[in-house]
């Protein structure tokens, strides 16, 4: 055993779209797509659309990354056994989410979600892989809209400066379908606060 090498680190790119996200990568091989829409057509609660950019160090779009989104319903429940109460009927509360190849502007359209108690203000997870990041990275998507939940959050009070705290609050912008923009940069200034989960 002595002779064996250690494997060689490995990113989570080029392919990660073609195996993850294949319906982006132009295979159609399910029978519906996991990222457009996260709540399914019969979740109750407000209709919303998220959307946004991951950029790297230089405020680049990163075209490559692919999301893991999941969320609770408006209720504050997970669609999974131990969620805390019943979804309705095709609510999810999760997808798989990847940018336009051109511009690198993601989006999808779910609900708002509820408080999921014990200290938790309304919030989205997101978890990001790419070409050059090794580990996935976690972070929240919070509402501005929802100040008063904010203040009290577990989460975010346990983020000490105020400016780093707000990388982790989505703006909100009527419209049609209401619309929260959420850009993640990955470093520089503004850099979003991860996770270490």
């Amino acid at each position: 055993m002595d002779d064996l090498k250690e494997t060689a680190s490995q990113t989570a790119g080029p392919y990660v779209l073609i195996g993850l996200a294949p319906w982006a990568a132009g295979f159609k091989i399910y029978d519906h797509e996991l990222g457009h829409d996260i709540a399914g057509p019969n979740a109750a609660g407000e209709r919303i659309r998220v959307q946004g950019c991951v950029m790297d160090g230089m405020n680049s779009p990163i075209r490559d990354v692919l999301m893991e989104v999941w969320q609770a319903n408006a209720n504050g429940h997970f669609a999974h056994p131990e969620g805390g109460g019943s979804v309705e009927d095709g609510f999810r509360g999760w997808g798989r989410v990847v940018p336009d190849f051109e511009t690198g502007e993601w989006s999808f359209e779910s609900i708002n979600p509820g408080s999921t108690g014990d200290g938790h203000a309304p919030h989205i997870s997101l978890w990001l892989v790419a070409r050059g990041i090794n580990i996935g990275l976690h972070t929240r998507m919070y509402f501005a809209d929802e100040a008063t939940a904010n203040a009290k959050d577990a989460v975010l009070n346990k983020i000490e400066w105020e400016n780093r705290r707000a990388t982790l609050i989505a703006g909100r912008h009527d419209g049609e379908l209401p619309t929260y923009r959420f850009d993640i940069r990955l470093q520089g200034d503004g850099e979003t606060v991860f996770f270490d989960v």
